[in-house]
């Protein structure tokens, strides 16, 4: 029996997926997803707090990125949903009018799940390779350990590991460190408890 012819997926295709799924197209196929858990989200919104007033605002740190949650970027004819991206602000002199950037990020991360490990680990990273992202961290939640890369030519190069009661200062935001626990806020020992709903 012969096989089926493959057929790349579409933008269409892209569109008609329901809102509670993320949806890519990679190497021609569609990919899909549910939304991120409650832990994966917190650590997208943990580490752009922890990067955008050094990195972005330039208090207290350098300044000069822009950081983006989710963006759709269009690279070649991969359509992918990095969790968080930073560009250099000289490279994105104004704001896009589009709903997608063309222009690939200089810096990416993946936080890392069950649903999208495979993907994120595999054809996500050599598609932010062959588009020339200059650095991608993948974050795992689950063993607390961040994973940071520079492209080196067409290939990654492991510039380090931080794991959970280390410091990150990781390149290209090595400038001003922070404690990768803070990414993961119910973990903290030294966290308040929640007051108690009895009256």
């Amino acid at each position: 029996m012969a096989e089926a012819a493959f057929r790349r997926a579409t933008y269409a295709d892209l569109e008609a997926v329901p809102d509670h799924f993320v949806a890519e197209i990679v190497d021609g196929a569609l990919e899909t997803h549910p939304r991120p858990r409650p832990r994966h989200a917190m650590a997208v919104a943990g580490l752009a707090a922890e990067l955008r007033p050094p990195f972005g605002r330039g208090r207290g740190g350098p300044g000069g990125w822009i950081f983006m949650v989710k963006p759709e970027l269009h690279l070649e004819s991969h359509v992918v949903v990095p969790d968080l991206a930073g560009l250099r602000r000289e490279r994105l002199p104004a704001e896009p009018e589009t709903a997608y950037l063309e222009t690939p990020p200089d810096w990416v991360c993946e936080i890392l799940s069950p649903a999208t490990a495979r993907l994120d680990r595999g054809p996500k990273r050599r598609i932010y390779a062959e588009a020339g992202v200059g650095h991608l961290w993948l974050l795992d939640p689950g063993d607390g350990v961040l994973e940071a890369f520079a492209l080196t030519g067409r290939q990654w190069l492991l510039l380090g590991t931080v794991a959970r009661g280390e410091a990150v200062a990781l390149p290209p935001f090595d400038a001003v460190p922070f404690p990768l626990d803070s990414l993961f806020p119910f973990d903290d020992p030294a966290a308040p408890p929640s007051p108690s709903l009895e009256t």
